[in-house]
């Protein structure tokens, strides 16, 4: 069965020794974030991911999720107990704004702890990391009763969040989208169309998800300049907060995919589903690139996660395994045979993803903390360089760790040689689950012309 342990040394030297992030304690949330208390909450982090949710990886590859007929989904044993356990933890609010219930600690912190979480269990991470990102949204780009409405129950738990972007003939170009939104009298929105490859789109964690949906005003100006943004949640909710009649969204169908099973990836139907309209008309995309901003900021993170699982698991298989013998010598002559770390090709193979996971946590961190910069500075001029190196790194991280990332999970199975190819070892689901990392929010291609063509020539 598979191992993991979280690389609690590694991320400590770089937030002591490397970014001295003591440094920071002028920005809200920093000082706050000790280092008593980042080795208390890294260290609880760690134990929740070991102990909890590892555990849960293969069985809910296996288990999968299950639509019923009248639409609701089943996640797989134990998931839903463990989501609990998050909550209760307070993990989704943990650089979240203490005025919505979140704790205000720094991004940098939070993003440590969704390496943990992926590497050990990537499906079951995608639920709260939607939140996160629906959260973010709401917050920046939400009316004050949006905020006051849904971010709070989002933030503790209660609720979770979707993005609903994608649709059967449109997924990087939104200007193709055909999901139509009618105005009501009541300033409301009915909204109707289809979307696919909705992570976390229905589930059994919560009584209600938050779905942020992309949708065409009527009569709004083709192609992506007139898309709009809209919160739609599962359940309607009354004025004094309580959930009120089921909303006019349901699943059609459950996506059957190569890798993350544990995650239900979903066909959403909207059937005049009534939504409220986020920022201004016709402005859709700025709210939701906080959220892809975000989300791709944390799929580049699970490149990085598969990559450090995998090398864990392979380093452990290669110290035990015996075959052959060094060729400069028998380097355990008790034994009939060496253990294949001996063998130059097995340390060069493991040395290099070691290397590359090393300095691909240093780049997440490193940006987190321009993150944390860019969001919480007085300084209008730090605010700004910030929020070009996010700008400039988010598709550079995207694309290069989740590239690598999957690269170093095949050569992590070829360590097992036969045995990686078989299921029982875990190497190869760590091989299906990393794949959807260089596709899902922008493929790695589109990064690429994001980068070339949009960041670097600005100014």
């Amino acid at each position: 069965m598979p191992i993991y342990k979280a690389p609690l040394e590694d991320v400590n030297f770089l937030l002591n020794d490397v970014f001295q992030i003591d440094r920071y304690d002028n920005l809200p949330g920093f000082s706050d974030a000790s280092a008593d208390v980042r080795e208390a909450v890294l260290g609880e982090a760690a134990k929740l991911s070991e102990e909890v949710l590892q555990p849960l990886n293969r069985t809910g590859d296996l288990e999968g999720c299950t639509r019923h007929d009248d639409g609701s989904v089943t996640t797989p044993k134990g998931f839903k107990a463990a989501f609990k356990q998050v909550t209760e933890g307070g993990w989704l609010g943990l650089s979240a704004p203490t005025e919505f219930g979140g704790q205000g600690l720094p991004v940098t912190l939070s993003q440590a702890v969704t390496e943990f979480q992926c590497s050990a269990n990537m499906a079951f991470s995608m639920y709260g990391g939607l939140t996160m990102g629906a959260t973010a949204a709401l917050i920046v780009h939400g009316k004050p009763e949006q905020k006051a409405m849904f971010v709070p129950k989002m933030v503790a738990g209660e609720w979770t969040g979707t993005m609903n972007l994608t649709e059967p003939q449109c997924g990087t170009d939104l200007g193709l989208l055909r999901t139509k939104a009618a105005k009501q009298s009541d300033g409301s929105y009915k909204i109707t169309g289809t979307k696919i490859f909705i992570s976390a789109g229905e589930h059994d964690f919560t009584d209600n998800i938050i779905h942020l949906v992309l949708a065409r005003i009527e009569g709004a100006p083709a192609g992506i300049k007139g898309v709009s943004l809209f919160v739609v949640p599962k359940i309607l909710v009354n004025a004094d907060g309580s959930l009120g009649a089921r909303n006019g969204v349901s699943c059609g169908s459950i996506e059957h995919k190569m890798g993350i099973h544990g995650n239900s990836t979903c066909v959403m139907n909207y059937d005049g589903a009534t939504g409220w309209l986020i920022g201004e008309e016709n402005t859709g995309m700025q709210g939701m690139f906080v959220m892809m901003n975000e989300a791709r900021l944390g799929v580049a993170v699970q490149g990085l996660a598969q990559s450090e699982v995998a090398y864990q698991n392979a380093a452990a298989y290669a110290r035990d395994r015996l075959q052959g013998r060094a060729l400069t010598g028998a380097q355990a002559p008790d034994k009939p045979a060496d253990p294949i770390i001996v063998h130059p090709d097995v340390r060069r193979t493991l040395l290099t993803i070691r290397a590359f996971n090393e300095a691909a946590r240093a780049m997440v961190i490193w940006t987190a903390l321009k993150s944390d910069v860019a969001h919480r500075s007085s300084d209008p001029k730090d605010r700004q360089e910030a929020d070009d190196h996010m700008g400039l790194m988010t598709p550079v991280l995207k694309g290069f760790l989740t590239e690598i990332g999957f690269a170093n999970a095949v050569q992590a199975q070829q360590m097992y040689g036969g045995h990686g190819y078989i299921a029982e070892q875990g190497m190869e689901q760590f091989v299906r689950d990393a794949r959807i990392a260089m596709i899902y929010e922008g493929a790695n291609g589109i990064q690429a012309l994001d980068l070339v063509g949009r960041k670097l020539p600005r100014d």
